[in-house]
């Protein structure tokens, strides 16, 4: 009786479609994403604005996986049909989404879609940098995803792995994010000026360092909907969804950069702790 019950209760083999249905969407747009930043690269020389457009529409393609890469965690964990494979598969393609299709598109838009002067030796060296330091980030985003797959609960058995409130180092959603959002508010149109390359390759190898970096990061998938007086966490949502919809160029680039911000503010937070820690104790010593 108890078996039949238990049995009842196990959900059933279409539920666990569901939720890789979502990372199969993630995957889709990053592959979108790709394929719109290499349109724009062979646009670029002969119609700047609309190479802006293909840009632009490969930076919103990232956005919308980042949601992609939010919902199909949390539909596995409410539903309970987290399993290896979708673990695995939504690893594939974070690897996608959110470390090869930004660096495309940050050295397609930030670089190569800029260094369009004749040749120099200093042209061919930020280029060469643009290129090494794109590669960087792919190299940091996977080595993030590693990282993260490898902590918590083994591989066999993903249900029991903890909900985290921190993530040790920043997401890859968040440095794909970033990317994105820069590219977005400015409408996809490439920078004017070969001055501004080496400032953007500061923010990706900033960038790519930080997600390998040991600084936490706020995880929100702590967030219990069920508790009560989670209304206030709903309404918020719903407020920030209305902002990004009407001014999500500047909206979303205030969320990238703060969250990114939130980890340096954290370090800064949990030294002064310590310090303050070190010399209460010294003073009970003496």
């Amino acid at each position: 009786m108890l078996a039949n019950r238990s049995h009842a209760r196990a959900p059933r083999r279409g539920a666990y479609l569901l939720p890789s249905l979502f990372t199969v969407a993630n995957i889709f747009c990053g592959y979108f994403a790709l394929t719109e930043s290499f349109k724009a690269g062979l646009l670029v020389a002969q119609d700047v604005a609309a190479a802006g457009t293909h840009f632009d529409m490969a930076a919103k393609a990232i956005g919308v996986a980042v949601l992609f890469d939010g919902m199909d965690g949390w539909i596995a964990r409410q539903m309970g049909t987290s399993s290896a494979f979708g673990k695995e598969l939504d690893s594939m393609a974070d690897t996608i989404t959110f470390g090869i299709a930004p660096a495309f598109l940050a050295f397609s838009w930030g670089v190569q879609a800029v260094l369009t002067v004749p040749a120099t030796p200093l042209i061919e060296n930020l280029t060469t940098a643009g290129w090494l330091i794109s590669f960087l980030f792919v190299i940091c985003s996977v080595s993030r995803l590693a990282r993260f797959n490898i902590q918590g609960a083994p591989a066999s058995s993903p249900a029991s792995r903890p909900v985290h409130r921190h993530f040790v180092g920043l997401p890859t959603p968040a440095s794909a994010g970033l990317v994105a959002a820069i590219v977005h508010v400015n409408s996809g149109n490439p920078m004017s000026g070969w001055l501004w390359v080496p400032f953007w390759l500061l923010v990706l190898l900033a960038t790519s360092l930080l997600m390998v970096s040991r600084w936490r990061y706020y995880s929100f998938k702590s967030i219990d909907l069920q508790k009560k007086r989670k209304f206030v966490v709903v309404i918020g949502a719903g407020g920030v969804v209305a902002l990004i919809w009407f001014y999500s160029h500047v909206v979303l680039l205030v969320i990238a950069v703060s969250y990114l911000l939130s980890g340096a503010l954290g370090k800064v937070r949990h030294l002064l702790r310590r310090d303050t820690a070190e010399a209460l104790a010294q003073k009970r010593e003496v």
